[in-house]
């Protein structure tokens, strides 16, 4: 059997396969509540035969959505609509994760179909960012305001309240959004970080937020089930985040009880320059693995089951994060067996008349 289709346990949660729906912003919530698109959208990618399927990154507050069309989880009534897609998610045999973020500077946005780029003013219904320091994204972006330490607070705790909701909703794996040019990401990076407190001018002090989320979620997140962080190795700038620092924020993560680190790059600057090609972020991932002995998942241009099967039998990772490829596919999954062999794909029982070539054709097959 393929390494790709054998099942993979964390703590005492166990994936069907090694196979994840990364995170992937839809911009189709009001008032953060998952709706009909939502279910569809990740029920297919679980009914398609992903192992991990992750909504998309979900706002701890209502200020931290990227655009107002976000996913949220800082109230109580956005459980019960996600509700409904974890119980889809779960009878299909697939695990629901949940990514839990704040956008920070870049939040305020346009959908990106509209073709508007920058920040939606406030009297055009958006509202005032805020980040680590005053330092717009890029000319089109509002500044923010600078977080203060009572702020820092807020945000640490709307985190925890937030993986309490969504442990409530019926998510099995969270992780933290601490990558992609994002808050935690922020004072991760000397390029949006120039604070001169204990959050700001060396690395001790630029990685504290992000480990005091990731506790502090750990905390309130059940012991048998694990919690992700999901990380940009390198800012791709000189003088930005690097793969040195990644590596070292990953020892430290894991000491705290991180089971995983979810491996991707850039996000932060507007003049990065990134060589992308199959599988071009693959390597941060194999290097804090090896590094750091914590377990890696790694996304960028997967786009073949051999490939996949590659990283995995190579040691470079041990998930593979998924994106636009099951945008393109949601049966990616089930369609693997067909390279990778030693394997039978189990298609839902609603399909398997059209799949299986030894099933007879009945007169209802023909009926339109």
């Amino acid at each position: 059997m393929s390494l790709l289709l054998e099942p993979y346990t964390l703590r005492h949660l166990t994936l069907p396969n090694r196979i994840a729906v990364s995170p992937m912003c839809q911009y189709s919530a009001v008032d953060g509540l998952a709706n009909d698109w939502h279910l569809v959208h990740l029920g297919s990618r679980a009914v398609g035969g992903a192992g991990l399927v992750f909504t998309e990154a979900t706002a701890v507050t209502a200020e931290g959505r990227i655009t107002a069309q976000d996913l949220g989880l800082w109230d109580d009534a956005q459980i019960p609509p996600l509700q409904r897609i974890t119980r889809f998610i779960t009878a299909q045999g697939a695990v629901p994760g949940i990514q839990l973020a704040h956008a920070g500077r870049k939040a305020s946005t346009h959908r990106p179909w509209l073709g508007k780029h920058g920040s939606v003013k406030p009297e055009d219904g958006g509202w005032v960012p805020v980040g680590p320091s005053r330092i717009a994204f890029d000319p089109q972006h509002t500044a923010p305001q600078e977080l203060t330490q009572a702020q820092i607070d807020e945000v640490i705790q709307a985190f925890v309240e937030a993986a309490r909701r969504a442990l409530k909703a019926g998510f099995k794996v969270v992780e933290v959004h601490a990558a992609h040019g994002y808050l935690l990401h922020q004072f991760l990076s000397p390029l949006s970080n120039q604070r001169r407190d204990d959050y700001g001018s060396n690395f001790e002090n630029r990685i504290r937020l992000t480990l005091q989320v990731s506790e502090a979620v750990r905390a309130v997140w059940p012991d048998e089930l694990p919690v992700f962080v999901r990380v940009s190795a390198t800012d791709w700038v000189e003088d930005g985040w690097n793969p040195d620092e990644t590596v070292a924020l990953a020892k430290r993560l894991r000491a705290l009880g991180v089971d995983l680190i979810d491996v991707s790059s850039g996000g932060t600057s507007v003049h990065a320059e990134i060589p992308t090609g199959p599988g071009y972020q693959t390597q941060f991932a194999a290097r804090v693995r090896e590094e750091s002995g914590i377990a890696t998942g790694t996304v960028g241009m997967i786009t073949e089951p051999a490939q996949a099967e590659h990283i995995l039998r190579t040691a470079q990772a041990d998930i593979i994060f998924l994106a636009r490829e099951l945008l393109r596919d949601p049966y990616w999954p089930l369609h693997a067996d067909d390279d990778l062999g030693g394997y039978k794909a189990v298609w839902p029982a609603q399909y398997q008349r059209a799949t299986s070539r030894e099933q007879p054709i009945h007169e209802s097959d023909l009926r339109e």
